[in-house]
């Protein structure tokens, strides 16, 4: 197979490759063809690869359309996701790289979403510094954001970056792909919005927002801290008076760029803790999973004293999912299982929970963990037909002789 054709898009064969293997680690879920990884390479993988390199070099690859996924959210809405078909994705793939490679450098530090050298863990304790530094805090709610991304003034931020293009060309048909909706209908976008869940995606807001927020904040409020991870952003102000003025400059900004706050989910907070006790309304705020509020915390200095501090722990939403997740991954009804069986279901996921709602504040993660061994102890005394005495000692017994069966036994959450 010659892979050495001359082309108009500097797109190799390689670059097309890597793309391939990356996003084959990602999602599952089939486009709107029905196909599958396994019908992917059941095909061949290397000639269906060479096909979307020869396309994408050439300059003549054009999309699917994204198949439209309804996800339930809280509050009784749903999140609607795109699927693109795996050609797309490995497609989309290659550009991003290719972008990332040239533009990511030139992102705001504060922005940590999606980026290959930031991280969610990064963010969260760039935000607890910021809240120990400034006494008030923006809680940032965009609505519908990746719905809403106006198209001429993403590609205005595409030339600005300077990018080739070939870029804005494949970026420009993304975002034209036709949407089928679950009943089989289809529709265009009408120039805004680009499919949560398409692998380039993540990098399109991050662009949107860096001239939309970021450089706009770094220009006309040079001052104040910010953290942003993709579309959920937190402002850092000294005093309620700035907040409240920035807060109103921020709706009109986004206004001028085609977005709008939620003002029910948007709200000021007062960081309060043993120093600052003024009263207001509003002294918690959520993010990326964790609850910024103010808790008791024990004296390192004074044995038994304890004081107030503002810090952020695993919030009562992910208490529930982590809770529901434990009931329903193992049928705690089957009493044929053996428990290594219970630990090999649920020790992966442990596991992710632990290293990530485990960073700070673990009092409410130990009581989660605390519902998995009352979980157990009633399945021990179901499975043996025993009270509460005996299936605990059993229960103790079998963590005695092998403390790390469960991972939260070995990290010491009991």
């Amino acid at each position: 197979m010659n892979v050495h054709v001359v082309k108009t898009v500097p797109i190799t064969y390689h670059m097309v490759v890597e793309a391939y293997r990356k996003v084959k680690q990602g999602g599952k879920a089939v486009g709107i063809d029905g196909e599958s990884w396994t019908d992917f390479e059941r095909k061949g993988a290397e000639r269906e690869l060479y096909v979307i390199w020869n396309r994408m070099a050439s300059g003549s690859y054009f999309p699917k359309e994204v198949r439209e996924v309804e996800i339930p959210k809280k509050d009784g809405k749903s999140r609607k996701l795109g699927i693109p078909v795996i050609r797309d994705r490995i497609a989309q793939q290659v550009v991003k790289k290719y972008m990332e490679q040239r533009i990511d450098t030139r992102f705001h530090p504060n922005s940590y979403g999606y980026r290959p050298l930031k991280s969610s863990r990064e963010a969260i304790d760039q935000v607890r510094q910021n809240c120990l530094q400034q006494d008030w805090v923006i809680d940032m709610d965009i609505s519908n954001f990746f719905d809403e991304i106006d198209h001429d003034l993403l590609l205005k931020a595409l030339e600005a970056m300077e990018l080739e293009s070939w870029v804005r060309m494949y970026v420009q048909r993304w975002l034209q792909m036709k949407v089928v909706k679950t009943d089989g209908t289809m529709y265009e976008r009408g120039n805004k919005g680009t499919p949560q869940g398409g692998v380039i995606s993540p990098i399109l807001a991050n662009l949107f927002l860096h001239y939309g927020l970021d450089r706009w904040l770094e220009i006309n409020y040079p001052e104040v801290k910010f953290v942003r991870y993709a579309d959920d952003a937190v402002v850092h102000c000294k005093d309620k008076e700035e907040a409240e003025q920035l807060l109103s400059a921020i709706k009109a900004r986004m206004t001028e760029i085609g977005l709008r706050l939620n003002e029910t989910k948007t709200k000021i907070v007062y960081c309060k803790d043993y120093r600052r006790r003024q009263n207001h309304a509003q002294v918690q705020f959520g993010f990326l999973g964790f609850s910024y509020q103010p808790r008791a915390a024990q004296s390192k200095i004074e044995k038994g004293k304890s004081f107030t501090t503002f810090t952020p722990e695993i919030s009562k939403e992910n208490q529930k999912k982590i809770r529901e997740a434990i009931r329903d991954e193992v049928d705690w009804n089957n009493t044929s299982m053996k428990v290594e069986q219970i630990a090999e279901k649920l020790n992966s996921k442990l596991r992710g929970w632990i290293n990530y709602f485990g960073l700070y504040g673990k009092r409410q993660l130990h009581k989660v963990m605390f519902y998995l061994d009352s979980k157990l102890l009633k399945w021990i005394g179901r499975k043996h037909k025993q009270g509460v005495r005996k299936s605990v000692c059993q229960l103790q017994a079998i963590r005695q002789e092998n403390p790390a069966m469960f991972y939260h036994w070995e990290k010491g959450y009991c």
